[in-house]
């Protein structure tokens, strides 16, 4: 199995996982489920009109778009009037098997990613295995829109109705204006109904802020931060991407309890310290990598940011990876019986 065949964001994702100055705010009443990771929620932006969510099938493929959005050349996110958050409700009872972002204007022509700041898609009706006070994190994408393939063999479990919380965050660093760009991702599936077999992934977010909002400010020079996270459940891990911004230099992932380092992720950036890639980590071939319910898992991020100056939530540290539980009956306590209107959440707060 090849690398492109996992559905890492290396944005998240996107940054690949992920890339780019995302921002996340200040965590907010604990007694609300989080979103956590990539919201603008907290944050005050003024709302692009007119923007919405349009789904299409072809085939065994779904389309969900998202736009028109206009990006003036040269534009950070704070200034940016941003997308609202918006429902897709999944059409199918069956597995979702991949993602494939892109960016096009009306006429079908592709924008360069690079003016996508990211894009977050949060199952209401499921809270995440590792942060029950977050929603369930599907998929992300940032700047350099990683395509998240299919694992032959493997998807994500979605039933029909399911709320996927959409929010979409905009900016436009280049010297060209944009206007009606849209935002599309391909999502393959195979309902439950097929003889197709599938066994059920959970996609797992391990952050170097733990449970809490991603987001954290850069400090200039050389830097790392680190945070831990408990597995809850056995079971093993297919892979990893990670997701990190500019100026970034290395995303590890080691089990405490086992004394183990899991993965290295050596970022790859440009001369001015833009992001370009991350690398992903198979353990396929291995079987997958074991964790047992209770270990402790360190992630830890380090950067050297060159501009001087702190960058105001100018970093992230995710690894992204694939989870197989033992027992994939015990994961039937993450679905909830009546599904978090997080947008409305927000409105509220």
């Amino acid at each position: 199995m090849q690398s492109k065949s996992l559905l890492f964001v290396t944005l998240l994702f996107a940054a690949p996982l992920f890339a780019q100055n995302k921002t996340s705010p200040p965590m907010q009443d604990m007694d609300h489920m989080q979103h956590g990771g990539f919201m603008q929620g907290g944050m005050h932006h003024a709302m692009a009109k007119g923007v919405k969510i349009e789904t299409k099938t072809d085939g065994h493929t779904i389309t969900v778009r998202v736009g028109p959005m206009q990006l003036p050349a040269h534009t950070g996110h704070m200034q940016m009037p941003q997308p609202p958050d918006l429902v897709w409700q999944v059409p199918i009872d069956g597995w979702l098997l991949g993602y494939t972002p892109r960016l096009v204007d009306s006429s079908g022509n592709v924008v360069p990613g690079r003016v996508l700041h990211h894009t977050a898609f949060w199952n209401e009706n499921r809270a995440d295995f590792l942060c029950p006070n977050k929603e369930e994190h599907i998929f992300g994408a940032g700047g350099e829109l990683t395509n998240w393939g299919v694992i032959p063999g493997y998807g994500y479990r979605a039933q029909m109705g399911d709320r996927i919380l959409v929010e979409t965050m905009i900016h436009n660093p280049t010297d060209t204006s944009y206007e009606n760009v849209f935002l599309e991702v391909a999502i393959p599936y195979t309902e439950a109904s097929s003889s197709d077999k599938v066994t059920s992934i959970y996609p797992a977010w391990m952050d170097v802020k733990s449970c809490g909002n991603s987001g954290y400010d850069l400090p200039a020079g050389n830097s790392e931060k680190t945070g831990t996270v408990t597995v809850k459940y056995s079971g093993v891990l297919l892979g990893v991407g990670g997701h990190m911004h500019d100026y970034a230099k290395q995303l590890v992932l080691q089990d405490e309890t086992k004394k183990d380092t899991v993965a290295t992720l050596d970022a790859k950036v440009d001369e001015k310290g833009e992001l370009l890639s991350m690398p992903t980590v198979l353990f396929v071939d291995k079987g997958g990598y074991k964790f047992d319910a209770g270990d402790v898992l360190k992630i830890s991020a380090t950067y050297d940011n060159t501009t001087g100056k702190l960058l105001r939530d100018g970093a992230m540290g995710i690894v992204v990876g694939y989870f197989v539980p033992n027992d994939d009956a015990v994961m039937a306590a993450l679905r909830r019986k009546t599904p978090h209107n997080m947008a409305a959440m927000k409105t509220r707060e």
